[in-house]
């Protein structure tokens, strides 16, 4: 298939792209500024982006088979700026996929996020409870999704939601705006300074899905037959939630095995803690349409950890 991914040269754009490369597709990488290809990904078409002229969109979803739409704002910028956030992720992502729509793309799949449902996640957490985080991240990433969903049933195009829980693992390239993310940031502490802080006592729960499985889970909604009178909706997870401070272990244990060093971890004990034991972020939607879940691997943890001493280790 040809293949648009917006953001293509951001967190899970590039490793996505990468993915599908191998799986034999071809990929346009979508961008606001004017790049060749790149090293990572010598065989992908470069494509610059003008959200904000419908017509050049329209060029940029010609002769394409598949959007995935992976550019967004972070929640850092959406909380700074809303107004920008319920622009870009609302309607520029409409004016998109209706530009997807009128050139014949045939299915338009849309990167939103597990942080619609509430600040924090707690419970189980299914496609069917309602999304109700009034955060700009949240709720501008929801209008996206109505917007996609409005346009599937305009046009004959399959517009499929993804909401990812919390991504981790190596970039294609050390420039991709990932080390806020907290397994990221860790594994980039432990690699800097030899210690892992965390911001609070460690007891949150989280869902922690890595990037190779967030790939094979986005490349199986490429392909995988979709049933019209069904929600459009996925969550992307690894169906389970561990503790920050499980995952700070698991990482020092990991520099331990690699390096041979064990960086001490900090908590503040001193802030006050969600209470969010229960989570269980549900991923059974896409189980039950055949994906076969993996889990998560250790190598995942090596590889950014190795990335991290490549790129960000003063000896490297």
């Amino acid at each position: 298939m040809r293949i648009l991914i917006t953001g293509g040269f951001g967190f899970i754009g590039g490793r996505l792209a990468q993915h599908l490369t191998n799986l034999g597709h071809e990929i346009t990488l979508g961008t606001r500024l004017l790049k060749s290809s790149p090293k990572w990904l010598k065989t992908a078409q470069v494509a610059k982006t003008d959200w904000h002229n419908p017509d050049a969109l329209a060029m940029l979803c010609k002769n394409v088979d598949l959007v995935i739409h992976a550019a967004g704002m972070n929640a850092q910028d959406c909380s700074s700026d809303p107004a920008s956030a319920y622009l870009f992720n609302g309607e520029i992502t409409k004016t998109l996929a209706h530009a997807a729509a009128k050139e014949g793309v045939l299915r338009f799949i849309y990167l939103s996020t597990a942080h619609v449902y509430s600040s924090p996640l707690r419970g189980v957490i299914n496609e069917e409870v309602i999304a109700e985080n009034k955060h700009p991240y949240a709720a501008s990433h929801l209008e996206g999704e109505q917007a996609v969903y409005s346009c599937s049933k305009i046009h004959s195009i399959e517009g499929i939601i993804a909401r990812l829980s919390n991504v981790y693992g190596a970039p294609a390239s050390p420039d991709a705006q990932c080390w806020s993310l907290l397994t990221n940031d860790l594994c980039k502490q432990a690699i800097q300074t030899g210690e892992l802080r965390l911001n609070t006592n460690g007891t949150q729960k989280r869902d922690f899905l890595d990037i190779t499985s967030a790939c094979e889970m986005l490349s199986f909604l490429c392909e995988q037959p979709i049933n019209p009178d069904k929600s459009p909706i996925f969550n992307l997870g690894a169906g389970k939630s561990q503790s920050l401070v499980e995952m700070a272990q698991l990482i020092q244990e990991r520099c331990r095995v690699n390096f041979g060093f064990t960086p001490k971890i900090y908590a503040n004990e001193q802030s006050i803690s969600e209470n969010n034991s229960d989570l269980i972020f549900n991923i059974d939607r896409i189980c039950h349409a055949g994906y076969l879940v993996k889990p998560n691997d250790l190598n995942e943890i090596d590889d950014l950890l190795i990335f991290c001493k490549k790129h960000f280790s003063s000896a490297a």
